[in-house]
């Protein structure tokens, strides 16, 4: 692959050609927030915390880095008045539904967001995914996905396959922003199959 040759914050990047502005970044060690971004995951911009400026031939857009590919003489900027608006706003609307998240407090002290802006509807959840694609992409077992529509969305373990692949794992829960994914299993196995810790203890 050619190599390519881009500005990230006025300095001189070289990346190779289809990576992600995001990768490119991260290799010359410049700092992009993600929520949603997982290296071993494909990408797929849900949060969109990771939005940058981005300069074609004079023209200023805003894209989702982890998805915008690098581009010869490409001008990137993470920080600017309307990217850190963009951020802050993004912020402020996931505090609504985890309000305690440690990454979404840091986030919100970074870029100056109000944590009370919006009406609190605390799910927990802020539907990055990340759960839902681990366990599919890299466990390849699916026992977590998204249910309902719209504004009822949520993230489900399904009894059937959580109950003897996830005891073991639990893999997803570092990876969630909000710990949504842990409270969701220890909810269904409270539910659908709560002896299996107290088997899993006398066993031990």
């Amino acid at each position: 692959m050619s190599e390519i040759l881009l500005q990230i914050d006025g300095t001189a990047v070289k990346a190779t050609e289809g990576m992600s502005i995001l990768q490119a970044a991260r290799k010359a060690g410049i700092f992009i927030p993600t929520l949603c971004h997982h290296e071993k995951l494909e990408p797929h911009g849900v949060c969109r915390i990771c939005m940058v400026e981005v300069e074609v031939r004079g023209r200023k857009n805003y894209v989702v880095s982890c998805l915008y590919q690098v581009a010869k003489d490409l001008v990137v900027r993470t920080r600017s008045e309307k990217v850190d608006k963009i951020r802050r706003v993004i912020v402020e609307e996931l505090l609504a539904h985890a309000p305690n998240s440690e990454a979404l407090v840091i986030l919100a002290q970074e870029y100056g967001a109000d944590r009370d802006r919006f009406e609190k509807e605390s799910s927990f959840c802020i539907l990055c995914g990340l759960c839902v694609q681990y366990c599919a992409e890299i466990k390849q077992k699916n026992a977590v996905g998204f249910i309902d529509r719209g504004a009822r969305r949520e993230i489900s373990f399904i009894p059937e396959i959580a109950s003897k692949e996830c005891w073991d794992c639990q893999e997803c829960f570092p990876l969630c922003p909000t710990s949504a994914a842990q409270a969701a299993y220890f909810l269904t196995e409270a539910l659908a199959f709560p002896n299996q810790r107290k088997e899993t203890s006398h066993s031990a």
